[in-house]
């Protein structure tokens, strides 16, 4: 059996890397002589991978208005309104690979959640026409998210894994049946533990992660986040661990949070990671902290999933959905609004810290049923 997984970003994107990690892994272990290969828009980042089979350059192919295909496509358009065809030339990296494979997985969990991408649509509609199975793999997806055509897209996938109970029922609720849900693959992800930089304080050091992506959507964010790390210097003696999880170019949070830095080390207490790990170090550094405070999700289900009592910035319905199937409800989790509020994150930080031992005791009790979930997609893979 032949798979491709699609539309992966590059593991630049720590979290990305963990998706496909912990997958490759999980669809092995299940059945060891199936062939995974990745279509990835930036495939040199993704040679930290093992497991993958074959890594192809999945980068869109720029097609220029002079050309034979530039022209036909301009026609189209001008007469019918149709970019498929544009587009499909466009997406020729990812489609040329249709035919040698058995079942394609869109993997890029939250590609949903950004408005209306209609080459998406076409190389679903070029699966399909080939006969091949399409799976969506970890999906989340929000009530706003949907439109017509995306929920006419959705219902030609033969499998969507949906990574967290919100999604689901929202899913269902739009008439989509062909839904079964699992948790994210890299709750499952292993780790690898790298000497602790100096100024760590073992049981006694609190991780903090921050993203452009936040702080363009809320730029009072910065100010109220600099208000938390000062609290936590002054009222207690843990060691503060600013740790990047993405650091591709426009979208770096070692960018981000060498702001914070610069601000705070003077204090002695502030340490900030490197920005060349991949995502098992990182999470051997978020498994031997003592408590987490995190905006990129998959920083944060690092923590979770060694657990780590862990409070989430600017959630979205990732996020969300993931705390609920955890807690039972939404906890430790601030929207996108709340967090420019110096008052409610300090808040929510002296919330966790109080209930430090009864989360640890939640998260021991739950991470193993959340990655027997997680294991659950491979089995569902193969069912069809």
């Amino acid at each position: 059996m032949k798979i491709l997984m699609f539309f992966h970003n590059g593991s630049l994107n720590r979290g990305c890397e963990a998706i496909v990690r912990s997958s490759v892994a999980l669809i092995k272990n299940q059945n060891p002589n199936a062939e995974v290969n990745l279509a990835s828009f930036n495939p040199t980042s993704d040679k930290v991978i093992p497991l993958i089979n074959t890594i192809f350059d999945a980068t869109k192919i720029k097609i220029s208005k002079t050309s034979l295909v530039g022209i036909i496509a301009a026609l189209k358009f001008k007469l019918f309104k149709d970019e498929n065809y544009y587009l499909r030339h466009e997406q020729e990296n990812i489609i040329k690979h249709i035919p040698n494979h058995d079942i394609l997985l869109s993997i890029g969990g939250d590609n949903y959640c950004y408005g209306e991408q209609p080459w998406v649509y076409e190389i679903d509609r070029n699966i399909k026409k080939a006969g091949k199975k399409l799976v969506l793999w970890g999906a989340s997806i929000g009530d706003e998210d949907l439109s017509e055509i995306k929920i006419n897209d959705l219902k030609s996938f033969d499998l969507i894994l949906a990574r967290e109970s919100l999604t689901f029922e929202i899913l269902k609720k739009n008439g989509i049946e062909n839904v079964k849900l699992i948790a994210d693959s890299a709750f499952t992800m292993q780790k690898e533990e790298l000497p602790l930089p100096m100024g760590w304080q073992e049981g006694n050091t609190i991780g903090f992660n921050f993203s452009p992506l936040v702080w363009n959507k809320n730029k009072a964010s910065q100010k109220a986040s600099f208000d938390l790390i000062q609290h936590i210097l002054d009222t207690t003696d843990m060691t503060i661990a600013l740790t990047p999880h993405v650091i591709e170019k426009g979208n770096d949070d070692y960018e981000c949070l060498l702001d914070f830095y610069n601000n705070f080390k003077d204090s002695g207490r502030v340490i900030l990671l490197p920005n060349n790990l991949n995502a098992i170090q990182y999470k051997g550094y978020i498994s031997r902290m003592r408590f987490f405070i995190g905006a990129r999700t998959h920083a944060t289900i690092a923590a979770y999933s060694t657990l780590i009592p862990t409070l989430v910035l600017g959630y979205s319905i990732k996020s969300k959905g993931i705390a609920k199937d955890i807690f039972g409800e939404e906890k430790l989790v601030l929207s996108i609004k709340e967090i420019s509020d110096s008052q409610k994150l300090i808040a929510k930080f002296e919330e966790m810290k109080a209930e430090e031992k009864e989360i640890i005791t939640t998260l021991a009790n739950k991470i193993p049923e959340i990655k027997k979930m997680s294991q659950k997609a491979a089995e569902y893979l193969f069912e069809l």
